[in-house]
């Protein structure tokens, strides 16, 4: 099995946070992001990782970064080692294909979600009350229904936990009228495009989180962007609506850990080398479909 990146220690330059999967350096003005390995399920980072998975991200985000260019602007400087600062050089083990190193942003306090099929909490709630986020949607939708027209249902950011969604009104005392309008305009653009390209490759966007930033006065993409740990991706083939539908991401280590005897607090349990690599081939497989790497 290749080696897991779990963890980044690099001694001489300064760590701004270490998230669920994303390790953030500071260098002079601005950020390395690197993706470990790590996997998270319910909120808990588990003990073991799945090989390669932070790879598989980030040249899925870079992929994407590109491809959304003629509508936004992101936060990518370099993706290639060897035009980072020179500090970081002695890393590329380590850096090469799991690394950005970004513009530092200030970042707008919501996550920006646009559905485009139900699923997840959206599917929950409009089985409940008939709407998402407060949004009313058509009598008689099933679980994994294809929305006529995507819907923009923006979340709070939660430094621990889940975040909570919140409506479009609420969106816009946070940020503000023309920011509020400017993040959901955009991020649904940005959504339609993705579908469209994908679908040309048999693969369904269901829905999918984007994180935005303020640099220099302008708003760019941030963070990741429609990979398998911020999007679910389903295959056209197989879709059927009225059941979940399996997808390209962590799902088979979020379903055997269904099976166990855990309260989905930490410590999380070890995961099995069959999950992992299951896992594993699953991530690896969606980037060869929508990128061909």
């Amino acid at each position: 099995m290749a080696d897991v990146i779990m963890e980044t220690n690099f001694k001489d330059v300064k760590l701004q946070k270490r998230g669920k999967v994303r390790d953030v350096y500071e260098v002079g003005d601005n950020l390395l992001i690197v993706a470990t390995d790590r996997v998270s399920a319910f909120d808990v980072v588990l003990p073991n990782g799945i090989p390669d998975k932070g790879r598989v991200l980030t040249q899925i985000s870079i992929y994407w970064f590109k491809q959304m260019k003629d509508i936004i602007e992101n936060h990518i400087i370099a993706t290639d080692v060897k035009d980072y600062p020179q500090v970081l050089h002695k890393y590329s083990d380590i850096l090469e294909g799991r690394s950005m190193f970004v513009k530092k942003a200030k970042p707008m306090p919501v996550e920006c979600i646009v559905r485009g099929y139900l699923s997840g909490s959206g599917w929950k709630e409009y089985n409940e009350k008939g709407t998402v986020c407060g949004i009313k949607l058509p009598q008689g939708l099933v679980e994994s229904s294809r929305l006529d027209e995507p819907i923009f249902t923006p979340s709070t950011k939660a430094e621990a936990g889940h975040d909570i969604n919140i409506n479009f009104d609420e969106m816009k005392k946070i940020v503000g009228d023309d920011t509020a309008n400017k993040l959901r305009d955009t991020s649904l653009k940005v959504y339609k495009k993705a579908r469209a390209m994908a679908e040309k490759k048999g693969i369904i966007i269901a829905d999918t989180k984007m994180e935005f930033g303020i640099y220099e006065n302008k708003l760019i993409l941030i963070d990741e962007l429609l990979t398998p740990d911020s999007s679910r991706f389903w295959s056209m083939k197989d879709y059927k609506p009225g059941k979940g539908q399996d997808s390209f991401d962590k799902q088979i280590v979020r379903d055997y850990l269904l099976t166990l005897d855990w309260n989905q607090t930490y410590p999380g349990p070890k995961l099995p080398d069959e999950i992992i690599e299951k896992t594993a081939a699953r991530y690896k497989e969606i980037i060869e479909i929508l990128t061909k790497q």
